[in-house]
């Protein structure tokens, strides 16, 4: 097989539209089906690396990563760290920065059971450095002022709103419903806040599947519904929404199973095996057809720019190429191609942030995992790497996935 089919698969497998740490579980449920895992096996329990891509920014550090000259993009608001995999202090580009990131690794638990562990680190807003948090769970508000935050243990019956700038919980709001999982609307104004009978990363014994001539322990979907929350009332309204059956009758994905906002705020989505990927709701709850401007978006992941004139499109690399498509988001023709493996954010409408392995390094089963964060241009012709090289091995409970928010 050609080295650019191998790498395509090797990222589509890893790296394709994942946007947020709610389809860690769900790639997880996934290897089930599959024989061959890029997964993680750990103490007995799997996990996957994934991406999560929300946004926001700041000023130019330019340079070279590795000693590989690179092109800078002329941007003032641009804030490089490319000696710092994880960062240490802030990153940013335009509309967007790095709020925090997260690791996760399967962890044992008692009586043969396990759970994946994530491990949060926010911004301090004070002094524009990460550090780490207890926090099971957290979604940053567009602004970057606060955060919604989970306690130990999940489900809770609280949601913290978390002062970014002071690191403390402003106040509690207090839930009915076991909560596992929580999301900011567009606007910040509202969140959605999905419910559980049972903790979502939980891996359960008598769940337990073969992986790989092992036996080891699987998630239990438990979904029970979600509440919309209005943040700045606190009220919360709860709809039912158990897990979504198949044709066949069979629950789809992991124990996590997170509804998350519309593009516009409207509407709630969770993944779906459709031609779109998602299948809507409305904040009642109700199925809804699949809306006109996300069927012509193409894959789940796709993130429109500033403008809502382009869409993000998938790896398209080819003769050893490291580049994928940007589309028109109305005719859905490619419009450009850009250095990168996954796009992940618009700074604004002429570039974006994306991962990419090093091109003198990125081969197929070595180095197309050891990648970074950079911001490249539409032209394709600027590449400024924004972070350090995250190690290669998608083994390591080290790789961190960043939160990328909303300015």
């Amino acid at each position: 097989m050609k080295r650019e089919q191998l790498l395509r698969e090797a990222v589509e497998e890893v790296a394709q539209e994942v946007r947020s740490p709610d389809e860690f579980a769900d790639r997880m449920h996934r290897s089930r089906r599959r024989r061959r895992v890029r997964g993680l096996v750990v103490t007995g329990a799997v996990a996957a690396v994934v991406a999560l891509g929300v946004v926001v920014s700041l000023a130019v550090d330019g340079g070279s990563a590795q000693g590989r000259p690179v092109g800078e993009l002329p941007a003032p608001d641009v804030v490089a760290r490319p000696d710092q995999s994880p960062p240490r202090e802030l990153i940013a580009a335009g509309k967007v920065a790095v709020s925090g990131y997260y690791t996760a690794k399967a962890v044992k638990q008692p009586n043969g059971n396990g759970v994946v562990a994530y491990e949060w680190s926010l911004l301090n807003a004070a002094n524009g450095r990460y550090e780490k948090t207890d926090w099971a769970w957290l979604a940053v508000a567009p602004g970057m002022k606060i955060a919604a935050v989970l306690e130990r243990d999940l489900p809770v019956n609280r949601i913290g709103l978390l002062d970014l700038a002071t690191g403390k919980v402003q106040r509690w709001i207090k839930v009915d419903q076991g909560v596992g999982g929580v999301r900011f609307s567009p606007d910040g104004k509202r969140l959605v806040a999905t419910t559980y009978g049972l903790n979502p990363d939980g891996l359960f014994k008598d769940a337990s599947y073969r992986l790989n001539d092992k036996t080891v322990p699987g998630p239990k979907p438990s979904r029970t519904g979600f509440s919309v929350i209005d943040v700045a009332s606190g009220r919360a309204d709860f709809t039912e929404l158990p897990p979504k059956k198949n044709d066949r009758g069979f629950v789809t994905g992991g124990g996590r199973q997170d509804l998350s906002w519309s593009r516009d705020g409207t509407l709630l989505w969770e993944p779906w095996g459709n031609a779109v990927g998602k299948v809507f709701y409305n904040v009642g709850g109700k199925a809804v057809p699949v809306p006109e401007w996300e069927a012509n978006l193409g894959s789940p992941g796709a993130v429109l720019s500033p403008d809502k004139k382009l869409v993000s499109g998938q790896f398209a690399g080819q003769n050893g190429q490291i580049v994928s498509e940007v589309r028109d988001a109305k005719t859905g023709k490619r419009a450009a191609l850009v250095p990168g493996q996954q796009l992940l954010a618009w700074a604004d409408d002429d570039s974006l942030i994306a991962w990419r392995c090093d091109p003198e390094q990125c081969k197929p089963g070595k180095g197309e995992f050891r990648n970074q964060l950079v911001l490249v241009s539409l032209d394709g012709k600027s590449v400024t790497p924004l972070s350090g090289f995250r190690e290669a091995d998608l083994h390591s409970s080290s790789r961190w996935t960043p939160i990328l928010t909303e300015r």
